[in-house]
Order: C-alpha cells, then structure tokens, then sequence
C-alpha cells in the first residue's frame, strides 16, 4: 500500500553529519527526515514507513540564519553520580551554555513524499494492509499528527495534505542532478553499534528516487 503526501514549510535543515559545528542542510529533503515526518503522522508498532521517491516541487533556494543553540548535553554518567548522591543538579542552564551558530537552510519548500509501508512481526492478529491504509488517509484528510511534523527541527514545521496530482517539476530542476553522498538513515539493528548509512543521491526531472535497504546501493 503507498502514499503521496504533499509537505510545504517555510524553511527546512536537513543537516549534513560531516558538518560538526555549524548546520549546512543537503540539497533536499533525506529518506530518514522523509520517514520521521510519516511517522509523526501515523506511526504504529506493526508497520514500517518505506520511503519510495521525494518530489521535489519548489526551486532550491538556500539562505543564512544565526541560531541560539546549547552548547553542551546532561551527562549519563554525571546524571547517574547526582541520582546517587541525592545532590547536585540534574539540568542545563540554558543562559550559560547558550551560543549563536550560523545555519545553512533551505527556504519555501515543497515536497511530495512517496511512500509505502510493510508489515511488521509486531502487528496483531487483527491489523492488515486495508486498515492501515484507510487510517492514514483519515489522519491527512483531516490534518491529524501525534507531534507536530517538522523539516529536519523542530522550529521548522511542515504543513501537509494528501497528494492528489504532483506538482510540476520546476523548470531549472530539469535533467540529471549529482547530489552526492546522503544520508539513508541509521541502522538500529544493534543496539550497541548505532550505524549511519549513505547512498549516492540523483535527482531526475527533480525526483529523488530512493533505494531499497538491500539493494546493494546503500552502504555504511
């Protein structure tokens, strides 16, 4: 069963790992930042959203922010020693591990997400492709979402609706676009060994197409 769903915002950050101190977004919009916005939708532990193609449906336009950001992140193990100990302090004061960050960004984005799920072992005896399929259609026709849908962070937020007929692909996004090397999504098979995994990105006419897990064009 598969989906189209149009997603427009303001802007968007799709941050590229490489960059460790200041966000520079990709291009366009990933699979995995594709899936989480799916998922805030309608999410259900006996399916997996499978990201098919982007639609990129806006030029790409990039512009310059200066972002307040903290700085620091709770440490498990100091957390563990207070929690302990019964003292000291469980917090980050924002006012002292607050700093300004330049920020990349994609500005008046328009997407169209193809995607399609899979059933997974977690599913009762009582779910199957129709119900799932009739619930999400639900939840866009009348906006529904369990957290509010975003472009890469949560200041971005993405308006949707479901995808009658896909916009027409911009002018200057037409012919073959080499987008290099993007991230996939992360690998939680291990729970211990946490993997990103990449693949040669293209957009044809302005469509991502995007692999399958196993298809061999995926590493990491």
């Amino acid at each position: 069963m598969s989906i189209q769903v149009e997603v427009w915002g303001d802007m968007a950050c799709f941050t590229r790992p490489e960059m460790k101190v200041e966000r520079v977004s990709y291009d366009v919009m990933t699979p995995s930042a594709a899936r989480g916005l799916i998922e805030a939708i309608y999410w259900h532990p006996g399916l997996r959203w499978v990201i098919d193609r982007i639609r990129v449906c806006a030029p790409i336009r990039f512009s310059n922010l200066r972002r307040n950001e903290v700085k620091a992140t709770v440490n498990a193990r100091a957390a563990r020693t207070v929690m302990e100990r019964g003292r000291g302090e469980l917090y980050l004061s924002a006012p002292q591990e607050i700093q300004q960050r330049a920020t990349l960004l994609l500005r008046d984005v328009r997407y169209v997400i193809e995607a399609h799920f899979e059933l997974t072992d977690r599913a009762a005896p009582g779910d199957n492709p129709g119900k799932f399929q009739d619930i999400m259609l639900r939840r866009l026709k009348k906006g529904q979402f369990y957290h509010q849908p975003c472009f890469g962070c949560r200041e971005f937020p993405a308006r949707f609706a479901l995808c009658q007929a896909p916009p027409p692909c911009p002018p200057e996004l037409a012919g073959e676009r080499d987008l290099g090397w993007m991230l996939y999504d992360l690998d939680y098979s291990d729970p211990d060994n946490i993997r990103p995994l990449f693949f040669r990105a293209r957009l044809q006419d302005g469509v991502l197409t995007v692999p399958g897990r196993f298809s061999g064009e995926v590493i990491g």
